[in-house]
């Protein structure tokens, strides 16, 4: 099965897509893994990466085209990235969308990066508000529709261990065989 755990930046994907696939005995593959391996083949921190991608959109475009390649080859996998619910199309079998306020996102970030929560907050801020609108230029996806997720969790009021298990009884409880309810991702045009 292909799980997809998309959301912004420290609503706590990566958390919960490690500890899942963990859990599962799947493999797990970060989009901001991909990212980083995009800037060191570029010889580039990642943060100068994101600002190239402002300008160039062959980065960005490189970074979903890998995503969707291993959306396409893999079974058993947790693939987690902010698109990684649009990217892996037909092939996700179920897709979960993880947030939480911004204060809230900032402040782990602040503290995951070691700087202060208000430079985090602004930092998040630029770097969503950048991303949305490449996402809507490059591919008209509203990064704010949710309505393709089969799972969507405020993971705030929880502690990681929390939303890991909120997340692994839904998962658990999804029946791939007697889904009728899966239909492709439809309504939107886009081109990859």
């Amino acid at each position: 099965m292909l799980i997809t755990i998309s959301g912004p930046a420290g609503s706590g994907k990566s958390t919960v897509a490690a500890g899942l696939a963990e859990r599962l005995g799947y493999d797990h593959v970060s989009g901001g893994d991909i990212f980083r391996d995009l800037a060191a083949e570029r010889d580039l921190t990642p943060l100068e990466l994101n600002k190239r991608a402002e300008e160039d959109d062959a980065i960005d475009r490189d970074l979903d085209r890998r995503q969707r390649e291993l959306a396409a080859e893999h079974d058993d996998l947790v693939l987690e990235s902010r698109l990684a619910g649009w990217m892996a199309g037909d092939h996700a079998d179920f897709r979960i969308w993880l947030d939480a306020p911004l204060d809230i996102r900032a402040e782990r970030i602040a503290d995951r990066e070691d700087k202060p929560i208000r430079t985090a907050r602004d930092e998040t801020l630029e770097r969503a508000d950048s991303e949305a609108l490449r996402y809507r230029e490059y591919y008209n996806i509203d990064i704010d529709t949710l309505d393709i997720y089969d799972l969507s969790l405020n993971t705030a009021r929880f502690s990681p261990g929390a939303v890991l298990d909120v997340v692994i009884t839904a998962v658990e409880a999804y029946d791939i065989v007697d889904d009728e309810g899966k239909t492709p991702i439809d309504g939107v045009t886009y081109e990859f």
